[in-house]
Order: structure tokens, then sequence, then C-alpha cells
């Protein structure tokens, strides 16, 4: 596979994470690359929709403003850059449920504006996390276009990660160290526990279990 730019923080990435990926979800992914493909697509438009809505509900954020409308942009470029890769497989882009993941993730946020936003950050900065990691950890894996896409994915997500983090550290008025632990240990278990649907984002698949 090419190289992956020495400059993406993974390091940084394994070590905000509590743990990687389970190889059994690997083996899974490469089983169903069509429906890894798919759910990959609507992640990349879940993500757009998620800076979207932090635009047009924090208008007096200029910082945000500026680093969520980049993420947006991008998060739709990768969305229409999957959906031409399925297009050219033949793979339809077929109706799948969400996972869990992000729902589970979002059940942690306060409701209180200040501590909403930051947990609402803190939520995205996972969720970047794990697809950057899971990008990387399957590109090797994976056939030629596939690894190229994949690595290239790898710079914009990590980005997308310290963005949200860095935001979070700066709309925070409380130390966030607490917080973090409270999505890691969830994020952990969501990742490594049985899942009966396989998602780009869901866990150990439960019949490796």
């Amino acid at each position: 596979m090419q190289n992956i730019d020495a400059q993406i923080p993974l390091d940084a990435i394994r070590q905000f994470l509590s743990c990687v990926t389970p190889n059994p979800w690997l083996e899974e992914a490469l089983a169903n690359q069509s429906l890894l493909l798919i759910d990959h697509a609507n992640c990349e438009k879940k993500a757009a929709a998620t800076a979207m809505n932090l635009m047009y509900r924090h208008t007096l954020k200029p910082d945000l403003l500026t680093k969520m409308s980049q993420l947006a942009r991008e998060e739709l470029l990768h969305f229409q850059q999957v959906v031409e890769i399925m297009t050219a497989r033949e793979i339809s882009y077929i109706r799948l449920g969400p996972s869990r993941y992000a729902s589970s993730l979002r059940s942690l946020i306060r409701q209180p504006a200040r501590e909403q936003l930051v947990d609402t950050l803190l939520v995205g900065a996972f969720i970047e996390a794990r697809s950057c990691e899971r990008f990387a950890s399957l590109a090797p894996l994976l056939d030629d276009e596939l690894q190229r896409f994949y690595s290239g994915l790898l710079k914009s997500e990590s980005r997308h990660f310290e963005d949200y983090l860095s935001l979070a550290s700066q709309y925070a008025d409380e130390e966030l160290t607490p917080r973090l632990k409270i999505f890691a240990d969830k994020e952990e278990q969501l990742i490594t526990s049985p899942d009966k649907d396989f998602r780009f984002l869901s866990g150990t698949p439960a019949s490796a279990s």
C-alpha cells in the first residue's frame, strides 16, 4: 500500500482511544465490503449533517463556524467519493439501519447548553478518532483502490478529530479529563462488546463471541 503520511498523528489517536479495533471486526469487514462501503457513505453524510447542525446552532462562535464549514465540505466530498466507488462496483445504495455507536455516545451528552456543546464536540472527536483508526487498520488489507482511498482519508479525518477536541477544550469551563474518561469507557465498551449488526462503527461481531 502507499505510505501513510508520517505527519498524521495516528499514535496520538490510538492513545486517545482506549482500545484498537478487534480482529474479528476486521475479518467481518473484509467479508462484507459492500455493507462496509454503504455504511461508510452513511457515516460521511451524517458527519456533514452534524457539522452543519453545529453551525446553525452556534452562529456566534466564529472558530466553530470556520472549522465546521470546512469539515462539512470535506465530509460531503468523501460521501461523493464513496458513492462513486460503489457505483463503479455496482453496489446498490440500499437503506441500512443505524448502528448503536453514535446514539449510545450521544446518550451521555448533558443538557445544559454549554455542557451540551462540549459533550457534542467530544462525541465528534471520538467518532473521528475511531474512523481514522479503522481506516488505518483496514487499508493494508484491502485492494489497491480502497487502500489508496482509505489511506488518503486519514489526513483530513485526523484533522477533524483534532478540530473537535480543540473546540471542546476552547469552550469548556471545566477540566475535560473526567468527561473524556466517561466517553472513552463507553466507546471501548461499544467497540469490544458483541454487536448483532455489522456497521462501519459497530462492535465485535456477535458471531465471534
